[in-house]
C-alpha cells in the first residue's frame, strides 16, 4: 500500500469508528501507529520506514507544510469528504450525505524521524446539542439557566480531551437566535458554527487571548468565549469584562470544579471581583460507556476489552456561585471550606456521578478510576 492509499483509508475508517487521534511514531525498525478511541490509545499496526516516510510526504503536502523541513515542529491542517447513508431519510435504503472533517496537523523530530500525529475534527462529534452530551436534566437545566444570565463568568474546567469544547460550544448554539451578539477567541478554531463570530489566535502577531479580549470589547459583544485562560492578564481581563455587562465563558485546567478559585486567587486576581463576577465553575471528564448488550442485568464485561465499550459519556461536577459561596472567596476560605458549603447547597462530585453510573451499568468502576484519580 502506498502512502496516499493508506491516508485515504485511514480517514475513512478513523471517522467512521469516532478515533479522535492518530499517532506516527518512528522507531528503528519501523513506525508505530497509534490511535486514540473512546480516549484510551491502542495500537493499530506497526507500518515499514518506506511505506510511512511516503505517508509523511502525502500528510505534509496536504496540510501545506514545508517538505524539506525535519528538524523543527510544524503545525497544519488539511480537509476531506465523509460521505455516509442518513438513514433518518424516510426510506430503507437512506439517502447519501456527505460532510467536511478537519485534520489538524503536528509534527516533531524525534530520534528515527519525524513523528506526526493527526487529530480528527469530525462536526458530527464535535457539534452536539447540549441534551445529547449525557448531563443529568437537573444539572443541564441548570447550565441552561446560566446561559441567560446577562453577565457574569463560567467556567469549565479538566484535561486535555476530557470534552470542554465541545460543551462550550453547545452551550453557545443554545444562545444562537437570542438577540446576543457572540464572539470566540480561539486557538484554533475546531469547529466552524454559523450565527457567531469566530476569531483565532495568533500569537506571532501579538495577538493573544489577553489582547483579543481587550480589542474585541470595542464590538458589542453581548457573550464572550475565551477558549483558555493562561495568565494573569487574560484572567483579569475577563473577570473585568464580565462585571461589565458581558456574559464571558472560558475555560481552565484544573482537577476540580472547586480548585479553580484558589488557582485564579493565587494567579492574583483580585477577590473583590472574581466573587461578583463568578457564575459557576463546572469540572468535566468523558468515560467509556459498556455497549447496550453488556448494560443488560447480568452480562459479563471486560474492562481490558476496548470491544466492549460502544460510546462515551460525560461525568460532571457543578459547582454555583451562590451569595454564600462569593462571601467565601471575598473571604479567601481554602477549598476545604467551600466544598462544604457546596455541599449543602447539593453539590455532587464527578467520581459521585460516576459511581450512580457503574451502578446503573452505563460505565464500569474501572472507567470512573481511570479519568477521576
Amino acid at each position: 500500500m502506498d502512502g496516499k492509499t493508506l491516508l485515504d483509508t485511514l480517514e475513512q475508517q478513523c471517522v467512521a469508528q469516532g478515533i479522535s487521534d492518530l499517532h506516527c511514531s518512528p522507531e528503528k525498525e519501523f513506525v508505530r501507529f497509534e490511535v486514540r478511541l473512546h480516549g484510551v490509545l491502542e495500537l493499530l499496526a506497526h507500518i515499514s520506514q518506506a511505506v510511512y516516510t511516503d505517508f509523511l510526504r502525502h500528510v505534509k503536502f496536504a496540510s501545506k507544510l514545508k517538505m524539506n523541513i525535519t528538524n523543527i515542529p510544524q503545525d497544519g491542517q488539511l480537509v476531506f469528504d465523509v460521505t455516509e447513508k442518513d438513514t433518518q431519510g424516510g426510506t430503507a435504503e437512506g439517502r447519501e450525505r456527505s460532510r467536511t472533517v478537519n485534520i489538524r496537523v503536528a509534527t516533531i523530530p524525534s530520534r528515527f524521524g519525524e513523528a506526526i500525529t493527526l487529530r480528527f475534527l469530525d462536526p458530527k462529534r464535535g457539534i452536539v446539542a447540549l441534551k445529547e452530551l449525557g448531563f443529568p436534566d437537573a444539572m443541564s437545566g441548570k447550565l441552561s439557566d446560566m446561559m441567560k444570565v446577562a453577565n457574569g463568568l463560567f467556567l469549565i474546567t479538566g484535561p486535555t480531551g476530557s470534552g470542554k469544547t465541545t460543551t462550550l460550544y453547545a452551550l453557545l448554539k443554545t444562545l444562537i437566535g437570542t438577540h446576543r451578539h457572540i464572539i470566540t477567541l480561539e486557538d484554533p478554531i475546531e469547529y466552524e458554527i454559523g450565527g457567531i463570530v469566530q476569531s483565532q489566535m495568533d500569537a506571532s502577531h501579538d495577538y493573544t487571548f489577553a489582547s483579543g479580549l481587550r480589542s474585541i470589547l470595542r464590538h458589542d459583544p453581548n457573550v464572550i468565549l475565551v477558549g483558555e485562560i493562561r495568565d494573569l492578564e487574560t484572567a483579569q481581563t475577563a473577570i473585568d469584562a464580565s462585571l461589565t455587562g458581558h456574559l464571558v465563558l472560558s475555560t481552565l485546567h484544573t482537577n476540580s470544579a472547586i480548585e479553580a478559585i484558589p488557582r485564579l486567587l493565587s494567579m492574583g486576581v483580585s477577590p473583590y471581583t472574581f466573587a461578583p463576577a463568578l457564575r459557576g465553575v463546572m469540572a468535566q471528564r468523558l468515560v467509556r460507556t459498556l455497549r447496550k448488550e453488556l448494560q443488560e442485568e447480568g452480562a459479563k464485561a471486560d474492562p481490558a476489552d476496548s470491544a466492549s465499550f460502544g460510546g462515551r459519556t460525560v461525568i460532571a461536577e457543578l459547582l454555583q456561585a451562590t451569595p454564600e459561596i462569593q462571601n467565601l472567596i471575598l473571604a479567601n476560605e481554602s477549598a476545604t471550606s467551600i466544598e462544604q458549603q457546596a455541599r449543602k447547597q447539593g453539590y455532587v462530585s464527578m467520581r459521585e456521578m460516576g459511581d450512580g453510573l457503574v451502578k446503573q451499568r452505563i460505565t464500569v468502576q474501572s472507567e470512573v478510576d481511570r479519568v477521576t484519580r
